[in-house]
């Protein structure tokens, strides 16, 4: 029996990984805000249209064009969840689909 060293390349590729997703859901979460803050509050269907439909576009806001990548309705559901969570929006009362920046 002989014990192997750990494979390091793994845990990079691991580790690069992770970062694009970081950068994948920072991108979003500016998107989210930064449509919820053009039209102070919109419906959750309208707003996860319009990040995805961005994302598809490169449109990531004023100077900023990148190539677009994937975004799936999952994907925005999880930021716009993400921010609530950290008090950058909220939902309207009596009217919870509705949300506001």
């Amino acid at each position: 029996l002989r014990l192997l060293p750990q494979q390091t390349y793994l845990r990079a590729g691991m580790a690069a990984a992770g970062g694009a997703f970081e950068r994948k859901r920072n991108v979003l979460c500016c998107l989210v805000t930064r449509i919820l803050k053009a039209e102070k509050q919109l419906h959750i269907d309208n707003l996860v249209f319009r990040v995805m439909d961005a994302c598809q576009k490169g449109d990531f806001g004023p100077g900023r064009q990148f190539l677009s990548f994937c975004c799936h309705s999952v994907d925005v559901l999880s930021c716009v969840l993400h921010l609530l969570n950290q008090g950058y929006l909220r939902r309207q009362h009596g009217r919870p689909q509705v949300l506001e920046y």
